[in-house]
């Protein structure tokens, strides 16, 4: 129902309405009055904007591909033993910006394999916490991440070193430490890289960790998840705009971003852990 705060016009209008109205119904002059009033409004005022569809996860499938099988957790899928993923990180592995804990990347996980592996037991542990840098997180890898005997760890890095223009060099020796230690642990490991947003692409140091990130992976044989090239498809080839991926802000992910990873994720997990042995050896090797 519009009121005269609404428009101008309605104003005239909603007047003309409500002396006619006073008339009564029984002149049919009167109510012919009256609809057509009605119309005039209907076509002067436009319904409320409607809220804009969220966009549609999609992504290429290169983003869906590991480049090393993970063995460990493959072996415990393929004897129907219970596996165990820790998700370690900062903000965006805590969760900033999601809704509620459900909408976090690492919850949205655990429901994508689920689907994709049913009657499996698959536990996702959220070790994410606000603000930590690399050092920080393997600190507390003794108690928070080898202590729950994890299968797979997803290790999401970089992106607060950047922020607070902190040297790139320390941050390698702490991944390549890290890395080693998960390793030692006996689970699969999956680095995660920075977001795609505005206040990480400010940062100058933002290439150069990119690289690192990789070339470490690459050094130490260990999958890495391109978050970074993934939100950069979004905006740059999907022409999602930032506001609907990334919170207000401009850092953190939100519930359709953290869902969209997760689901993309689940997807290069689930292929990674069901590669043929073979052909996963072979795309090693190159």
């Amino acid at each position: 129902m519009l009121s005269s705060q609404n428009t101008p016009l309605c104003g005239l209008l909603c007047a003309g309405i409500a002396t006619l109205a006073l008339l009564g119904p029984a002149h049919a002059e009167v109510n012919d009055a009256l609809a057509g009033y009605a119309a005039a409004l209907a076509v002067a005022v436009p319904p409320a904007k409607r809220a804009a569809a969220p966009p549609t996860c999609r992504a290429p499938t290169e983003f869906s591909h590991l480049n090393y099988p993970l063995r460990h957790t493959a072996r415990r899928l393929t004897n129907g033993e219970p596996l165990v993923i820790v998700a370690i990180g900062s903000s965006s592995t805590a969760g900033a910006g999601a809704s509620s804990a459900a909408a976090t990347y690492p919850s949205r996980l655990a429901v994508e394999l689920a689907l994709r592996f049913p009657g499996h037991d698959i536990t996702v542990l959220n070790r994410g916490v606000n603000g930590e840098e690399t050092n920080n997180m393997v600190a507390r890898f003794a108690t928070d991440v080898i202590a729950a005997h994890p299968d797979l760890v997803i290790w999401q890095v970089g992106t607060n070193s950047v922020l607070r223009d902190h040297p790139l060099t320390p941050h390698s020796a702490a991944l390549h430490e890290g890395i080693a230690e998960l390793r030692h642990a006996g689970a699969d490991v999956v680095l995660i890289d920075m977001q795609f947003a505005p206040r990480v692409l400010a940062k100058s140091e933002t290439r150069g960790m990119q690289d690192q990130i990789a070339l470490i992976a690459k050094e130490e044989g260990v999958d890495l998840f391109r978050r970074f090239a993934l939100m950069r498809n979004w905006h740059e080839v999907q022409h999602i705009p930032f506001d609907a991926f990334v919170s207000p802000d401009r850092l953190h992910m939100n519930d359709w971003s953290y869902a969209c990873v997760a689901k993309v994720l689940a997807n290069a997990i689930s292929e990674a852990a069901t590669r043929p042995i073979a052909s996963a050896a072979a795309h090693s090797d190159r």
